[in-house]
């Protein structure tokens, strides 16, 4: 049964189909016609041609190519010739997949792709190198007037989500991706392998999110002297990498972004390290992670060091905020750096240091909590010194630190230049307060600074080796 609002009305409604009608030169028919009109203007001069339509029905999986996932037979072919069919979405459904050689991702041949599971997939590396390597054509920055139209039309935003990626050979690597624009992983784990996520050559645009990575002997995400600007590492369990946690060594990195992670037991849990490098790494943020363990020889929470000092240069723009941290060598270690803040974090138990800063300028330290806390070794084994050498402008205050035991004082500067360390509070350190060794023109005032016993020896606030220029304000 249909409704008719006259014979001659542009618009009819079907009870049944439910279905509008019209009539293309009503008024309404030529509002619509000029719209499309103009939105199909818009669409020549702002976006690309046209997405093909895939060869493969998207929701096929790997099982159509003939992966058995029994975790035996090896489905490398089967795989690859579901990823060289163009099929877009890569469905891995529950088993082990077994593989010998890398699944090559080469975006522009293939198009847009994804590699996905719910959680119930695993790929077993037995071979050499990367279990998945994607391989794009990006040469360009993260400006949008520099990526060319084949980026967009076939790479964009490689994407590898809810699987398990585990090796069986000692140089199997997780996940590799080179010239990518936009990569993005998440809900994986990888395990076993050398190098869980391998990042190579050049870059842009990563995310790095509610990952776990976990008992692999390199690094977990290492950042292989690659040019890479925009990374975003968030809500990811990265521990017992042998390593490194997070590493970044040589290339040209920029908006380094780590929050929300679990760091741990992976004896350098976050190293950046631009020795070495012509252009270095810039734009670092750690934030509101839980960093700790490891503790061997040379052991850092969060590491950075910078290229020379000299000259202009820019390894640094470093925030370091919100964060407990613990339980290693050395909690925070800054050297050759410029343009540092380390804020409200809660740091404990540095076998030598719980915060190191060198050879830097420009470093401004806040309110932070360090000390010792009794989970981590015991009273002889942790100094938790916080040490200042050979740095040009700083700003210390608010720090309260607590139990330094073998170092010359809770706090020492030793040849800075124009430094601020006012209200901080020292408590209980075995030699002294505040350590002051050949400053330059720097201000010291309105600390406190206590120890509970001195037994037979006195204990010294504040000790002031040479030094020129240096006013201190009780």
């Amino acid at each position: 049964m249909s409704l008719t609002k006259s014979r001659t009305s542009t618009i009819s409604w079907n009870r049944t189909s439910r279905e509008h009608s019209f009539h293309p030169f009503s008024p309404l028919g030529l509002i619509l016609l000029v719209a499309s009109t103009m939105n199909a203007s818009f669409a020549v001069a702002d976006e690309p041609e046209a997405i093909p339509a895939t060869t493969v029905d998207v929701d096929t999986t790997v099982r159509a190519f003939g992966a058995g996932g029994d975790g035996v037979n090896d489905d490398t072919e089967a795989i690859q010739n579901a990823i060289n069919a163009g099929s877009t979405a890569i469905r891995l459904p529950r088993g082990t997949y077994r593989i010998s050689k890398p699944l090559i991702v080469d975006l522009d041949k293939v198009g847009v792709t994804s590699i996905v599971g719910d959680g119930t997939a695993r790929i077993m590396m037995t071979g050499p190198g990367p279990a998945i390597r994607f391989v794009g054509t990006h040469e360009g920055t993260a400006s949008p007037k520099t990526v060319k139209p084949n980026v967009w039309q076939n790479q964009r935003m490689p994407l590898v989500d809810g699987i398990e990626i585990i090796g069986t050979h000692d140089e199997a690597d997780g996940i590799e991706a080179v010239r990518t624009m936009k990569l993005t992983i998440s809900r994986v784990v990888i395990r076993q392998t050398r190098h869980a996520i391998h990042l190579v050559d050049r870059n842009r645009n990563v995310i790095l999110s509610d990952c776990h990575i976990y008992k692999n002997h390199g690094a977990g995400v290492f950042l292989d002297n690659v040019n890479l600007h925009q990374i975003n590492l968030s809500a990811c369990h990265i521990s017992y990498n042998d390593g490194g946690g997070f590493v970044s060594k040589g290339g040209n990195v920029r908006n380094i972004h780590i929050s929300g992670c679990d760091i741990e037991a992976n004896v350098q849990n976050v190293l950046i390290d631009s020795d070495g490098s012509k252009y270095g790494t810039a734009e670092v943020s750690v934030t509101g992670c839980t960093i700790q363990h490891s503790g061997g020889p040379g052991s850092a929470n969060v590491r950075f060091v910078g290229a020379s000092p000299e000259g202009e240069s820019c390894w640094g723009l470093v925030t370091i905020a919100n964060n407990i941290l613990s339980d290693v060598e050395t909690n925070i270690d800054i050297q050759k750096a410029r343009d540092v803040i380390i804020n409200g974090n809660t740091i404990s138990s540095g076998y030598k240091f719980n915060l190191r800063v060198e050879d830097s300028m420009n470093v401004v330290v806040g309110p932070n909590v360090l000390g010792r806390n009794p989970p981590y070794r015991d009273v002889d084994t942790c100094d938790n010194a916080v040490l200042f050498r050979n740095c040009d402008g700083g700003t210390v205050t608010g720090l309260h630190v607590h139990q330094t035991l073998r170092a010359e004082a809770g706090i020492m500067l030793d040849a800075c230049r124009r430094f601020h360390v006012t209200g901080c509070t020292v408590l209980d350190c075995a030699n002294a307060g505040i350590f002051l060794k050949n400053l330059e023109d720097c201000l010291i005032s309105g600390n406190l600074l206590r120890h509970r016993d001195t037994g037979d020896k006195k204990w010294e606030p504040m000790v002031v080796v040479g030094g020129r220029e240096v006013k201190i304000v009780p």
